[in-house]
């Protein structure tokens, strides 16, 4: 049996925490699974894994010999990245998450090209408004949109995004319209409850920097709802262009307070932190880069 493949299957396992989830992510049988596992443990002559009906768990020399396994599949996986980022050849599975909206929106027009470019690729992309964690949930790359803080990930900017404060016209003829960001306090606002400065929103106007702590009548965790809410003249939002721009050009929604600019947000690809990054990620970032270069 080969080593590095009992490492491989033990390590899915732990991963998993089932045989059957491991034979799942590897493609393989259950008895095959527990197979390799018995025999690895036969061969080493220890015990690896308590099992029970319920659940697996690791021994103490499980625990020590599962990150020897993690360190030697890495150093493997680093070198045949560095191997075949000198041949710029693309394979193997791609694992991408991105926001929802933008994903929709933005992102989902882009990956025939990709694909159709490096036929060796196999996406997978995982629609989330949640920050997955990179390397525990084994992602290759994330498409972020925020005012990236320092991390111990490594980031590539590749296109912003205005952040824009409008309503429907019909709401603006029956509330009035704001002159003033501090006027905000006295209309309906339906607000993002995933926006990190909450409810307090920003603007850059003619005296400068101007902060207003809004007092939202919905809140809720999808631009889209936003949006939509605002179409039906419920109130006043603050989404991103990307999301409200079609809705401008149209006039079913109008930009209010045009003279107060909110903010920018950067439109990130995050990676993890390592040496030798896998052409399929460079490739991709490429790709994503030239397509949204353009783009608000």
């Amino acid at each position: 049996m080969d080593r590095f493949q009992e490492m491989r299957v033990f390590a899915a396992v732990v991963d998993a925490g089932s045989f059957v989830g491991a034979a799942n992510a590897l493609d393989m049988s259950k008895a095959a699974v527990s197979r390799i596992v018995s025999e690895l443990e036969a061969r080493l002559g220890v015990r690896l894994l308590h099992r029970t009906t319920r659940r697996l768990s690791l021994t103490s020399e499980g625990e020590v010999f599962v990150d020897r396994c993690r360190e030697l599949l890495a150093a493997v996986d680093e070198a045949e990245a560095e191997v075949t980022e000198r041949s710029g050849q693309a394979v193997g599975v791609l694992k991408v998450s991105a926001p929802v909206s933008y994903g929709i929106l933005v992102l989902a027009p882009l990956w025939g090209g990709f694909l159709a470019a490096h036929p060796e690729i196999q996406l997978e992309l995982t629609l989330s408004d949640r920050l997955v964690d990179l390397v525990d949930e084994g992602f290759d790359l994330a498409v972020r949109i925020a005012r990236l803080e320092s991390s111990s990930m490594v980031s590539r900017r590749l296109s912003t995004t205005r952040m824009v404060l409008c309503a429907s016209p019909r709401y603006l003829r029956s509330h009035g319209r704001p002159k003033h960001p501090s006027d905000l306090v006295n209309h309906t606002v339906l607000a993002y409850s995933l926006l990190a400065a909450g409810d307090t929103w920003e603007f850059e106007g003619p005296e400068g920097r101007v902060t207003v702590q809004v007092r939202p009548r919905m809140h809720t965790n999808s631009g889209d709802t936003c949006r939509a809410a605002a179409l039906q003249h419920q109130g006043i939002v603050l989404q991103p262009a990307f999301l409200v721009g079609d809705d401008l050009e149209e006039g079913s929604l109008v930009e209010v307070l045009p003279a107060y600019r909110s903010f920018e947000l950067g439109v990130y690809a995050v990676y993890p932190t390592r040496k030798h990054v896998p052409p399929k990620v460079r490739l991709l970032m490429d790709h994503l880069a030239a397509e949204l270069g353009g783009l608000q």
